[in-house]
């Protein structure tokens, strides 16, 4: 029997792991790629373990007889009712209660019963057996979990499309559920009472307390890595992953965790991470994590209760791991106006550090408490005194910064977010329409429009407003059409930069998802299409598969030009663009410009994708063409398949 729970265990772990990941991507595309979407799903899980554990809690105080016909009865209406892979919903206003929507009603019931089986069949073991509580089928259900995460993007996301993935993962929940019921079935002596280690109630209120800091640290360093790199399953599953892990070595032994070694090191990260404006280098900033995590779900084991108190520690972990997830994806964004999370929440973890330190620790957690506070404070005041503007909403923390560029004079106002920048223009008395950052005249895409100037009057297209660079190239008799999905990069262009009102008459701003207005809208006939919307360092996903070049070439003329900014430091996107290129028939080059001395030119890598006649032999695209390297072993990426480990640099 001991082998038929740890496999239930570890399958049920397994499972609940991979619908994560695989649940988040399928409704990526209807919420604009942004890092957030993987942020309120983690709440959304937090929140239903929360509610599996609760219900554990309750359950286990009826006969077992009893709590096997209840269990069993959900698993059986759960296999009946199961819908697990969405449809795309129509127009939602606020996209943090649609994804918490779309989640509860295609995943809430599976989930809610997935996370109840590792405590429920712990408690049925320990009644079954006079050892008490196993708890290394603790160390099990995250060794399952963490199988199932890493299995996703190295194995189902590669060689599976979505629809399969579903059919596979509903395959599996079918045999847990029946494993579960099985075990249930069998228990014999169901009512022995069960005896352990006493239990420590003095400690109950830190086992929130550390849950809560623990999973805060996972929320707000994956959105670090998110909106700094990209919104990506790989990403999200770094941190989950190390999360993972750590509470593996802190139940499986207490050889793991020694106070000595892992409070000093959890310091110094904390230092390393709080000193720091933006990444500090990813396997730096992932140590750090993983050092804070160690601490906290460390000095949690060291404070597990003997098995009367099983149902209700698990029951405070999840509520402290829920209370994590609603500081960081709800609070956070309605208190902060830049992105100080992570520091508020090293500051939480530094103060919970110096209630659990011993001895000599004491005053190094004091001193890191208070450093880590002033370093909020100073984050805070720099912002202000550099900034002129903060704002933040579902698709992350947008600034408006501007900046003296010596030896070069005059002053040049940019717009970020993160550490990455989404454009940037001189302040009168200096040249305000002059084109710059990665849309200058020497760059791909100042080239493809300059040429298509040449031939007359331009009709363009542009998914990404940013600044609204772009518009400087418009003249009377053009039309320049903007998509943008985020309304505060609208209203920043319009009331902190003056290229949209420069431009005037010909250029108007389309307020959405770029994809569902192209759907909804008859073709446009575009001279030219630029994609330019980024979500962290890279373009979303959705607006590089094969249904979306399709999208886009309808609403191209049939010789019109496609000009994609893959610009990017962590994936090679040109045999992307290039693949879908090829798939529908046309040619792409690529476009590399080195940026200019004074800055205000950046560094920029676009590719370029048409069938016009002679366009890629003009001289000022020849300049600095180059053919796209393709890939081996690239497969075409479509709204049902995409791999982003293939394409890492």
């Amino acid at each position: 029997m001991t082998a038929l729970f740890g496999a239930a265990i570890l399958l049920s772990a397994f499972l609940l792991f991979q619908i994560q990941p695989m649940i988040a991507k399928a409704i990526l595309p209807w919420f604009g790629g942004t890092a957030a979407v993987w942020t309120t799903c983690l709440l959304f899980f937090q929140v239903v373990l929360l509610g599996g554990y609760a219900y554990v809690h309750w359950l286990t105080k009826r006969p077992v007889k009893r709590q096997v016909q209840i269990h069993t009865a959900l698993l059986a209406l759960s296999l009946v009712t199961i819908q697990l892979l969405p449809k795309r919903p129509g127009t939602i206003t606020e996209p943090v209660f649609g994804i918490l929507g779309l989640l509860t009603l295609h995943v809430g019931l599976p989930y809610f019963l997935l996370s109840a089986t590792s405590p429920l069949l712990q408690s049925w073991y320990a009644r079954c057996n006079s050892t008490g509580v196993p708890w290394r089928f603790f160390a099990l259900s995250n060794a399952g979990s963490l199988g199932g995460l890493l299995a996703y993007p190295l194995l189902v996301e590669r060689f599976a499309p979505l629809r399969l993935q579903g059919l596979g993962w509903m395959a599996g929940y079918a045999i847990a559920a029946t494993t579960i019921a099985a075990i249930g079935l069998r228990l014999r002596n169901p009512d022995l009472p069960a005896t352990g280690h006493p239990a420590k109630t003095e400690f109950r209120w830190l086992w929130p307390a550390l849950a809560a800091c623990g999973s805060a640290l996972l929320l707000a360093g994956t959105n670090e890595l998110s909106e700094n790199i990209a919104a990506i399953p790989l990403l999200w599953i770094v941190p989950l992953s190390l999360y993972l892990v750590s509470f593996i070595l802190c139940f499986e032994s207490t050889r793991w965790y020694l106070r000595w070694l892992w409070l000093p090191l959890g310091i110094v990260s904390a230092f390393v991470l709080g000193l720091q404006n933006g990444l500090p280098g990813i396997t730096v900033f992932c140590a750090a994590l993983f050092a804070l995590m160690m601490v906290c779900h460390g000095e949690l084991a060291r404070l597990r209760p003997g098995p009367e108190q099983l149902t209700a520690f698990y029951l405070a972990v999840s509520a402290g791991g829920a209370l994590g997830g609603l500081f960081v994806a709800v609070i956070a964004p309605n208190v902060f106006s830049s992105q100080l999370d992570l520091k508020a929440v090293l500051a939480a973890t530094a103060v919970l550090s110096m209630v659990i330190a011993r001895y000599n620790y004491r005053r190094g957690a004091t001193a890191f408490a208070v450093v880590l506070v002033i370093l909020m404070v100073r984050d805070t005041l720099n912002s202000a005194g550099t900034t002129r503007r903060t704002v933040r909403n579902f698709y992350g923390a947008l600034s408006v910064i501007d900046l003296d560029r010596k030896p070069y004079p005059g002053m040049v106002r940019k717009l970020g977010h993160g550490i990455i920048e989404h454009g940037r223009q001189w302040l009168p008395p200096l040249n305000e329409r002059h084109p710059t950052a990665y849309y200058a005249l020497r760059s791909g895409v100042g080239r493809a429009i300059t040429t298509l100037m040449d031939e007359g009057p331009v009709k363009a297209g542009l998914i990404g407003l940013g600044t609204g660079t772009l518009s400087a190239y418009a003249r009377p008799g053009d039309s320049y059409r903007f998509y943008e999905i985020n309304p505060l990069v609208t209203q920043l262009a319009r009331t902190e930069f003056t290229f949209l009102a420069l431009c005037g008459e010909p250029c108007q701003v389309v307020q959405g998802d770029a994809r569902l207005q192209l759907e909804s809208e008859p073709p446009q006939n575009f001279d030219i299409l630029t994609v330019d919307a980024f979500s962290g360092d890279a373009i979303p996903v959705h607006l590089l598969t094969r249904e979306a070049f399709t999208l886009y070439f309808r609403h191209l003329k049939p010789d019109g030009v496609l000009a994609v900014h893959v610009s990017n430091i962590h994936v090679d996107l040109e045999p992307v663009v290039d693949l879908a290129a090829r798939e529908a028939g046309r040619k792409a080059v690529a476009m590399h410009y080195r940026g200019n001395a004074a800055g205000d030119e950046s560094e920029s890598n676009w590719v370029l994708v048409t069938n016009r006649s002679g366009f890629f032999e003009r001289d000022r695209i020849k300049r600095i063409s180059s053919p796209v390297e393709p890939k081996p072993g690239l497969r075409l990426w479509t709204d049902e398949y995409s791999d982003l480990t293939s394409v890492l640099k």
